[in-house]
């Protein structure tokens, strides 16, 4: 591909009102306010107009003419646009093949045929139980939910949409925590710890899936979003130089502790500001479709080496500005 002459950058983000894109929104706007962005999303889950100084267009990725109409003069594409989690993947399982693989399909071929840049994320569901570690983007990939293998089917198909054609980052992205605020709005998602963290504010249970030994690796949403603004800057500089092809990048954290675990740092940091929850383990309804390892390590080294990336929030002290806060 020839050498990209870039001025200004043009950065587009799919599923710009959601959990992550609204967090990579507000990034992009402090760090690079001469960039400019467009941002589109169909309001399936987030539900921001407005972010910062951006509009946030209707668009659904699944039509293929109005998403690239939206996405014209983009040099790069952050594709944060998706049906996420394996509970929404199967209960819908149609409209998650629509809009993981098909409308991700329409993203990438959109940038094959501009040129653009684009960055995805694929998830550690698509290696379902890992056989080595740390693990790394070169594990084997053997999921095993739908939600993991719409990612795979779209992450074979960056590869091959990409070569030859645009230069392409994907994340390999571990379990996500946190909340951040747009407007004064705050913004969250029912992940494992934002989870505990809501039953523990409400007197509720923490109930904890069998076995309760099953590792997971956390990331914070902020941790993550600033992995897609250096993403965006490196595909710029690859654009310039006329690079193609994918990389592909871990992005997590250094901490892997059980559900079990979790659970219990909750509890007992909110009995510290007066709360009294209880943890309590249950049958598991994703029995069969939950990877169940004791321990989750995971090699950052490459998002550290060619991102200059690497994740600053920790668990406790999450939990612990959490619980403070409602003080």
């Amino acid at each position: 591909m020839p050498e990209r002459d870039i001025d200004t950058p043009h950065i587009a983000i799919t599923g710009a009102a959601g959990y992550i894109g609204s967090r990579v929104l507000v990034e992009l706007q402090e760090q690079h306010p001469d960039w400019e962005l467009t941002a589109v999303d169909n309001f399936y889950r987030g539900d921001l107009r407005t972010v910062g100084d951006v509009d946030v267009d209707h668009v659904d990725i699944r039509n293929r003419d109005r998403l690239e109409a939206a996405l014209e003069g983009a040099d790069v594409v952050l594709h944060l646009a998706a049906v996420s989690g394996v509970d929404d993947c199967d209960e819908n399982p149609d409209l998650a093949y629509e809009v993981n693989v098909q409308g991700t399909e329409n993203v990438a071929w959109f940038c094959r045929k501009t040129g653009a840049a684009l960055a995805f994320p694929f998830s550690m569901a698509v290696i379902g139980d890992p056989q080595a570690f740390p693990i790394t983007v070169d594990h084997p990939r053997d999921p095993i939910n739908w939600y993991g293998r719409t990612k795979l089917l779209s992450e074979r198909a960056i590869d091959t949409f990409s070569d030859g054609a645009f230069p392409a980052h994907q994340f390999m992205i571990s379990n996500l925590y946190g909340g951040h605020e747009v407007g004064g709005e705050r913004i969250s998602k029912g992940t494992v710890i934002n989870f505990f963290l809501g039953r523990a504010l409400a007197g509720e249970t923490l109930t904890v899936y069998e076995p309760g030994t099953q590792s997971r690796n956390f990331v914070h949403v902020k941790d993550v979003a600033r992995a897609y603004v250096r993403s965006a800057e490196r595909l710029v500089e690859q654009l310039q130089a006329g690079e193609t092809g994918v990389k592909k990048f871990e992005i997590a954290s250094d901490e892997d502790p059980s559900v079990h675990e979790v659970a219990r740092l909750v509890r007992d940091t909110a009995v510290e500001f007066g709360y009294d929850p209880t943890v309590e383990l249950v049958e598991n309804p994703r029995a069969g479709e939950e990877t169940l390892v004791d321990d989750f390590p995971v090699d950052t080294t490459a998002a550290r080496e060619h991102l200059g990336w690497a994740a600053e929030h920790d668990v406790a002290s999450v939990v612990r500005d959490a619980l403070a806060d409602t003080e």
